[in-house]
């Protein structure tokens, strides 16, 4: 029984040290302001900013809860343990339940980022190899779909350019549930396909790219002043599924930021200002996040570090012919299940990515 007891003790322990990096107890604190403000008579006075709070707090919940609760678990199991010697065959499978759930939370804690427990937004853009790649771009939002799925989010697709004789040129979609933007980010970046092209007539085998962009999905709590001066808007004429008013309107729009080049479309909402809106908020993330990622970089050169802000070498390769692989090139992690992967199977690989990154991250 002691070593069972000294098994609790020592997760009860990591548990403590982990909600103290998650700065739990600042949640609890946050959620209770909340609840006080709600309970205000004047609190829906403003439904815009009440909602927002109250969004707030439903996903300060579910980030606390849980935690809350292997707490309290660990301490009865631990308070149990020292006193009931019967219970010993009990315990034991209810520690080893715990240390699942410990492993899938302690993964939750890498995920400690600014930004990493907001919703993100994900563009695929098809890259060398012709109609080839436009099919793999497609097989990638297909797989990128069935994650968000998988792992109880929301998908919203925002913009959607299909290809000329198959597949899409490019596809931007959002991720809406708590860590959405933290697991993503190991998605960044050129992914390659090696296959037996089905577009070729003598059956030879093809190299495809598709690079995978991110941003966190923050538009309404980023301070960036955009002057109607700054950009050119163009409405067009939505394509794809979305019912007769998405086919005879000029409802989509397309916003080019003309100082950075950077472009944006929202074809999907129901109404020329509702995607003007939309395009608006992304346009915001991409500036945002371009504002940032020359602030690393920058810091990058004054440590010395080497900086590609290019397509560089891909991140991860799917091959299905000769062999079955898909390996990712940053952490060598790989598995030969190349179906299940494009069915959604992407947790490994985030795992994988975030344990690397813990460990190659410089102590303070």
């Amino acid at each position: 029984m002691d070593g069972l007891v000294t098994r609790l003790i020592a997760m009860r322990d990591e548990v403590a040290h982990l909600m103290a990096q998650l700065d739990i107890e600042d949640k609890v604190a946050q959620i209770k302001d909340i609840e006080t403000q709600a309970s205000d008579a004047s609190f829906w006075d403003d439904p815009t900013a009440a909602q927002k709070l109250m969004q707030k707090m439903s996903r300060l919940k579910a980030q606390v809860e849980k935690w809350l609760t292997m707490q309290q678990r660990l301490k009865d199991a631990v308070e149990l343990a020292e006193l009931d010697d019967s219970m010993q065959d009990e315990l034991s499978a209810e520690a080893d339940a715990l240390a699942v759930e410990l492993d899938k939370l302690s993964l939750q804690a890498m995920l400690s980022g600014e930004y990493d427990a907001e919703d993100a937004i994900l563009s695929i853009h098809a890259g060398a190899g012709g109609v080839d790649a436009q099919d793999w771009a497609e097989i990638l939002e297909r797989m990128y779909l069935r994650w968000i799925e998988q792992s109880g989010y929301k998908a919203e697709v925002i913009d959607r350019s299909v290809g000329d004789e198959a597949g899409v040129k490019s596809v931007t979609i959002a991720a809406k549930g708590d860590y959405a933007y933290g697991y993503l980010q190991s998605e960044q970046g050129v992914h390659r396909l090696v296959r037996i092209s089905p577009f070729d007539s003598n059956a030879r085998r093809h190299t495809s790219f598709a690079k995978v962009e991110l941003w966190p999905d923050i538009a309404e709590d980023i301070d960036i002043d955009i002057k109607e001066a700054d950009i050119r808007v163009d409405v067009f004429r939505s394509s794809g599924p979305g019912g007769q008013s998405v086919n005879t309107t000029d409802s989509a729009v397309r916003i080019t930021h003309l100082e950075t080049g950077i472009i944006v479309s929202s074809q999907n909402q129901k109404s020329q200002l509702q995607n003007k809106d939309r395009a608006m908020q992304v346009l915001k993330a991409r500036l945002f996040d371009l504002e940032r990622q020359k602030q690393q970089e920058e810091l990058a050169a004054l440590k010395g570090e080497n900086v590609d802000a290019g397509w560089g070498n891909q991140i991860r390769s799917y091959v299905m012919h000769p062999y079955q692989m898909v390996k990712d090139h940053r952490t060598n992690y790989e598995t030969g299940q190349v179906s299940a992967v494009l069915d959604g199977r992407l947790d490994e690989f985030m795992e994988h990515y975030l344990r690397s990154n813990i460990a190659s991250a410089p102590s303070e």
